[in-house]
């Protein structure tokens, strides 16, 4: 009867756990070129995560999506060893280097550029302009770096 009650709890336990997924794009044109980690070892419930990826030599035109999840295989590893271990599946998605476009029909009191060498303080004043002048104007106003 005890075997029962804890076979029953097993199987109800994997069947209510979702796999973790997270996604972020960063609006960059995706490539074909795809770093794939199904592995990526963390410990400890992933309090120490995994390694970090440096996409910079595969990807030189950017990235423009990384996905995380823990996929079933994951779990099932993680639940064996009791969760000392946490591996992840990673996915990088290179850039194609076109950014995104914009829209054809954008006036061109629209777009600020940001001159080079700026400074912090005048970066942060930048940007404070453009979102008052989005607000007043009614529409997006673009920052061209």
């Amino acid at each position: 009867m005890r075997f029962k009650q804890i076979s029953i709890l097993l199987v109800l336990t994997v069947l209510f756990t979702g796999c973790y997924h997270a996604s972020i794009t960063t609006g960059l044109e995706p490539s074909n070129k795809v770093i794939d980690k199904p592995w990526a070892m963390g410990f400890v419930y992933g309090l120490i995560p995994p390694a970090e990826i440096d996409a910079s030599t595969e990807c030189p035109d950017g990235v423009a999506k990384v996905e995380t999840q823990l996929s079933f295989l994951n779990q099932i590893a993680s639940g064996l060893t009791f969760g000392l271990i946490t591996p992840m599946h990673i996915t990088v998605t290179c850039a194609t280097g076109a950014s995104a476009a914009l829209d054809t029909d954008i006036e061109q009191d629209q777009i600020i550029a940001i001159p080079q060498n700026v400074s912090t303080t005048d970066l942060q004043q930048i940007y404070k302009y453009a979102s008052d002048l989005a607000v007043m104007k009614d529409k997006p106003i673009y920052v061209k770096h």
